[in-house]
């Protein structure tokens, strides 16, 4: 009897793990219905607790507005604060939202929706079709998208995108912490480089439109472009 008994739970998970490929197959096709025309995007990170007052939200609008008119989709995680203000500033807006318990709406500036149950895919989506990434001060949630994109910088997964932070204050003391990797040699030194630290709304500008058409990269390349 125990045999038979585990021998019908190994089936009952084999069949689970099935349905469950074909829906995160599901997912991806999604995905690239909606976004394999979307234009080289920008995406922004940030918290959703962002007041509309606050002063990173403000510049979160008015750097998706100068972007977009560069001819840039801007993707934000389509929630509040952070997220809404860069919809909210951008001529071609995607918003990805991912499924949690207290789901909050989308913003009412998203004009491609995409609601994710699975947080690998949902990522998998901002890199895609991403040529630059801004981050604005966050939690756990901005952190989690920030060291992704530097790892895959750093192992030159993808290649060498922008990827800005936003607010002096708010991040420098994270520098200090990636001086320490690499005082203990976790990091290279050239890995201290793969991201620009700036309160100025012109210098993030200056250093994605530089980053798009310089000497080394006269195009940058999506996720998957060389696969």
């Amino acid at each position: 009897m125990r045999d038979l008994e585990k021998e019908f739970l190994d089936n009952k998970n084999k069949e689970k793990d099935i349905w469950r490929l074909f829906k995160i197959l599901g997912e991806f096709t999604d995905v690239y219905d909606e976004l394999s025309t979307l234009p080289p995007a920008i995406s922004f990170f940030g918290s959703a607790r962002t007041s509309k007052k606050d002063k990173y939200y403000k510049a979160t609008y008015k750097l998706s507005k100068i972007l977009s008119q560069d001819g840039y989709a801007i993707i934000t995680g389509g929630g509040g604060g952070i997220m809404e203000a860069g919809n909210k500033g951008a001529l071609i807006s995607v918003g990805l939202r991912i499924k949690l318990p207290k789901e909050q709406k989308m913003n009412s500036f998203v004009k491609i929706a995409l609601k994710f149950k699975y947080f690998f895919i949902r990522k998998v989506s901002f890199l895609k079709y991403s040529v630059a990434f801004i981050v604005m001060p966050g939690g756990f949630g901005t952190l989690d998208e920030l060291s992704e994109a530097l790892c895959l910088v750093q192992t030159k997964t993808i290649g060498k995108f922008p990827i800005i932070l936003f607010g002096k204050e708010y991040y420098e003391p994270l520098e200090k912490f990636f001086k320490m990797m690499l005082k203990h040699q976790y990091i290279n030194e050239q890995d201290m480089h793969s991201y620009l630290i700036t309160d100025s709304i012109d210098e993030a500008v200056e250093y994605i439109r530089h980053s798009r058409f310089n000497s080394n990269h006269i195009e940058l390349k999506r996720i998957d472009d060389e696969h």
